[in-house]
């Protein structure tokens, strides 16, 4: 179940080139406001600024009582990689940041508990929890039915939509098959958001591409009208040099878990159910007390939903 909360964007720093995030790292966290006081504005900043789509995985009406956390060990163990921007990747001083890092951080304040953050590479993260050299791994771990059958999950707390980009001043006010119709779509081959169009978007013109970089040239070299595919890569370009402010989201989010999957999840060891129950108590707090929201704007200031 998801739930979105409008919010008015704040004067956040745009998101950088996957190339430049390092060396533009600090103007882009200091840029970021806090969502609270972006919920908040006098009534001629309200109007000026456009709203940000917030996705929320959790149900309001779940209360779950505060975790037992003596039940847990004296601190949580967090295993994460540092090659997935912007979730996570280490920053100018080498150190871990990112979306993951400040939830995983968040957590722990919440639970009120210590905590350390390792990096490994993503191949070893398994691993890292089925020996118990690792209690949680926040690493953007798909939620799969073969990943389940090694490890358990919290509940959602990401998901990246597959989304429209079209040329600004071509943007159509509506994503549907009918209104797409007499427009090309690029589109990298081989890939789940091929096989969507397809399969959802037949009587447009497919043109399929070697890779992400050749799908967005042609967009911006007027090759075609639209290009489709994964929303957080697509943002991190849009908001980068790389793309030259050409281009903007068109249409909403697409987020069938068939072509897209089920999200992200913190993974634990099988059968550690103490841990995984206080992860999601943590996760619903961070969303009910707003701070998900500040963090999500931090690290996504033009949404991907």
């Amino acid at each position: 179940m998801r739930y979105f909360v409008p919010v008015v964007k704040s004067l956040a720093a745009k998101w950088l080139a996957a190339g430049l995030l390092a060396a533009a790292l600090s103007s882009a966290v200091a840029g970021a406001a806090s969502a609270q006081a972006a919920t908040q504005p006098d009534a001629a900043s309200a109007k000026a600024l456009p709203t940000v789509a917030v996705p929320g995985f959790w149900d309001p009406k779940r209360r779950p009582e505060r975790p037992d956390v003596t039940r847990l060990p004296t601190q949580i163990r967090f295993v994460t990689t540092d090659d997935y921007p912007p979730f996570s990747f280490r920053g100018e001083d080498g150190r871990p940041i990112g979306f993951n890092v400040d939830v995983a951080r968040a957590i722990c304040t919440e639970l009120a508990i210590r905590c350390t953050l390792e990096v490994m590479p993503f191949d070893a993260l398994v691993e890292a929890l089925e020996t118990g050299k690792a209690d949680a791994a926040i690493a953007g771990l798909a939620i799969t039915p073969a990943s389940r059958e090694k490890l358990d999950f919290t509940d959602r707390y990401f998901r990246s939509p597959a989304r429209f980009v079209a040329r600004r001043g071509d943007a159509a006010t509506q994503v549907t098959p009918y209104v797409l119709a007499s427009k090309s779509v690029g589109v990298v081959a081989d890939t789940s958001h091929e096989a969507y169009l397809r399969d959802f978007f037949g009587e447009i013109a497919i043109k399929p591409y070697a890779d992400s970089e050749t799908v967005r040239a042609a967009l911006q070299k007027g090759d075609v009208d639209l290009i489709f595919g994964d929303g957080v890569q697509l943002g991190l370009w849009l908001n980068g040099t790389a793309s030259n402010n050409c281009c903007a989201f068109v249409g909403g989010p697409f987020t069938e878990s068939l072509y897209f999957g089920e999200g992200m999840g913190i993974a634990v060891k099988r059968g550690n159910e103490a841990l995984r129950q206080s992860l999601n108590y943590a996760l619903g707090q961070l969303w009910e007390e707003g701070v998900y929201t500040d963090l999500y704007l931090r690290w996504f200031p033009i949404s991907v939903y």
